[in-house]
């Protein structure tokens, strides 16, 4: 595959952090590296305290365990989400509760929560797609009353704001991914933010297997023993060197990623755009194969030729959807929902919540033209992927929750079927330039 869905970035330095965090002579966990990777998110973000974890799996995990869910609390979650977000409260015994997506994004629609909220409910999770902002304000607003916890499954979103605050630093706690596939990376690896200071020194000691090791470290206990139930949460000073290495780049990063996003939002929501960092016929191409799938035309690649000079990088473009060609007509409703997700997207990202270019995505009218594009795509070495399957629909939910199985959330169902992401990761303008070059 020339251009793959990810390629995980390496800055140089991790290697160099890796030998330094050996010759330190500790790597098992909570040392040098684990303490700056967690200052460096305190201070810049304003955390009251971070952990990391070995995975944001762990650090959902232990925001069950810190808000106490017990068999039989209902928890409500997405149920376009991943399923981490409701394993780490089926496994406290917490029925879950689905709740849609927004009619105009992913994320959960805040205003169908209150018709969900019984006297069992325990918990809201939301989920922060694409690291761009759930509605937060209401959302904490309608849990208050109800003295409910909220839970931010901040995976995607390391670097996206909600009105000046950092997404995961709202709620009661937050979660946080730096699996391979997000912005900054580690391979695996997670973090859980605690916003409220009451569970701080439980943290503490769940992610201490269940000791007050921690404490012992700073030296305010003469010796640590049990004192919780707990688990073997934080990563080794291996993990966190290479994380370290990762974050002095942060700012680097999400400006090459947030110009490859730019790229593609110019070319799906603009008549003629130059791309600033990806290769003009990787543009051209991914846009005119849209545009011919949804219009049932030929998706025969353009002849790839040598033109010197040329704005297009040596290669002749695609004619252009909107100059001489007479395409059969499009459903309206089609055409108009995934225009008008990728201009909510571009005001978020500038204007509204300050997004952080995690992903790209475009919405399809329907599940054969989104298999068809992504088909199309691959017969050009270009790998784009689907994302959740609603989790309400899932083969678990049936056997488990079978009420939740039998609601109608057509909202998620509509971005599992029609929901297709893009490749978007460091290198992406330097690979987009291979694309063609065997045609």
């Amino acid at each position: 595959m020339k251009t793959p869905f990810n390629k995980p970035y390496q800055t140089g330095k991790e290697l160099d952090n890796i030998q330094d965090a050996i010759n330190r002579g500790k790597i098992s966990g909570n040392g040098h590296y684990t303490q700056k990777c967690q200052s460096f998110f305190e201070e810049r973000y304003k955390f009251p305290k971070c952990l990391l974890t070995n995975s944001c799996t762990d650090a959902l995990e232990m925001a069950a365990l810190l808000c106490d869910i017990q068999p039989g609390d209902e928890v409500i979650i997405p149920s376009f989400t991943f399923v981490s977000t409701s394993n780490a409260f089926v496994l406290r015994g917490a029925k879950i509760v689905f709740v849609d997506s927004k009619p105009d994004h992913p994320n959960l629609d805040e205003t169908l929560l209150e018709a969900l909220i019984t006297p069992k409910t325990k918990a809201i999770v939301v989920v922060h797609y694409g690291g761009v902002a759930c509605e937060m304000d209401q959302i904490m607003d309608i849990a208050a009353p109800h003295n409910l916890y909220v839970i931010e499954d901040a995976a995607q979103a390391i670097d996206s704001f909600y009105k000046g605050k950092a997404l995961g630093s709202i709620g009661h706690l937050g979660c946080m991914s730096f699996h391979e596939t997000k912005n900054i990376q580690c391979g695996e690896g997670g973090m859980l933010m605690i916003n409220d200071p009451s569970m701080i020194k439980r943290a503490e000691i769940l992610w201490e297997k269940g000791t007050d090791r921690a404490a012992f470290y700073r030296g305010e206990v003469d010796k640590y023993g049990w004192k919780d139930v707990g688990s073997s949460f934080l990563p080794s000073e291996i993990t966190a060197a290479f994380l370290w290495a990762q974050l002095e780049n942060l700012d680097k990063i999400q400006a090459r990623r947030k110009a490859i996003w730019e790229d593609y939002a110019s070319a799906f929501t603009s008549d003629v755009a130059e791309p600033g960092v990806l290769n003009t016929y990787y543009i051209e191409l991914i846009k005119n194969l849209k545009f011919k799938i949804e219009n049932g035309l030929s998706v025969r690649a353009p002849e790839r030729r040598e033109s010197k000079g040329s704005r297009t990088n040596g290669f002749e473009p695609l004619d252009s959807p909107l100059s001489g060609t007479q395409p059969a007509k499009i459903s309206n409703a089609a055409s108009t929902s995934s225009q008008d997700i990728l201009i909510l997207n571009s005001k978020i990202l500038h204007f509204k919540l300050s997004a952080n270019a995690h992903l790209f995505y475009l919405l399809f009218p329907n599940l054969s033209s989104r298999t068809a594009y992504a088909a199309a795509l691959k017969e050009q070495g270009i790998l784009a992927v689907f994302h959740y399957q609603s989790l309400h629909k899932s083969d678990y939910s049936k056997e488990h929750f079978p009420d939740q199985y039998l609601r109608e959330l057509p909202n998620s169902d509509r971005y599992s079927d029609c929901l297709l992401r893009l490749p978007l990761f460091y290198e992406l303008p330097e690979l987009s330039n291979g694309v063609g070059s065997d045609l």
